[in-house]
């Protein structure tokens, strides 16, 4: 199986490569996760879980980081076994100064055995993507500093806050100045 895909990150490169090698941000970033624990500076342990057609395969495996490129690229290798099958494959990443923030772009190759196999190919590739695009979804949602901070918020309330006030300043203003065209009309009349 091949996989390949791209996301665009609204964060600085360095910021990027750090948190692709934070295990606690991945941890909440991979699905199903349910262990990663960092063995050294490039091999990691993890357990986890996910439902692949009508198997729930739990697989616990080893990752290793090859070919370290700060903050560019690193390939990725891991293997992992479930009581369904095994899985064994490798993605390089690569990040990319992109539009004021970070392209990440990356390529997979895995091999897929046992029982779980006999899903097929095709439900494999879109299991795979699905949980590409969670991963990348949720770190992202991780490292990516909300912009609508509380701050933000209060000043966006106070903003809208004052445009009322200058909607019914404004409201008054008109209903002021028609009560003096009203009265100026009556009283022209009166007194002609």
């Amino acid at each position: 199986m091949k996989l390949t895909g791209s996301y665009q990150i609204n964060l600085e490169k360095q910021k990027v490569w750090e948190s692709l090698n934070d295990p606690e941000i991945l941890k909440q970033a991979i699905p199903g996760c349910e262990d990663f624990k960092k063995n050294s500076d490039t091999e990691f342990t993890a357990t986890v879980t996910n439902k692949i057609g009508p198997f729930n395969a739990s697989f616990t495996g080893d990752v290793e980081l090859k070919d370290l490129n700060p903050p560019n690229s690193y390939k990725i290798v891991g293997s992992g076994n479930s009581p369904v099958g095994f899985a064994s494959g490798e993605a390089i990443v690569t990040l990319e100064d992109y539009m004021g923030g970070t392209k990440l772009i990356y390529g997979v190759e895995a091999n897929v055995g046992g029982k779980i196999a006999q899903v097929g190919s095709r439900l494999i590739d879109m299991t795979a993507k699905k949980m590409a695009d969670i991963f990348f979804g949720k770190f992202s949602e991780l490292i990516v500093p909300q912009s609508n901070t509380s701050e933000d918020k209060k000043i966006e309330i106070s903003i809208k806050d004052n445009n009322k006030i200058t909607e019914k300043s404004f409201k008054k203003i008109l209903t002021y100045t028609s009560l003096i065209i009203i009265l100026s009309i009556i009283a022209y009349y009166f007194l002609v």
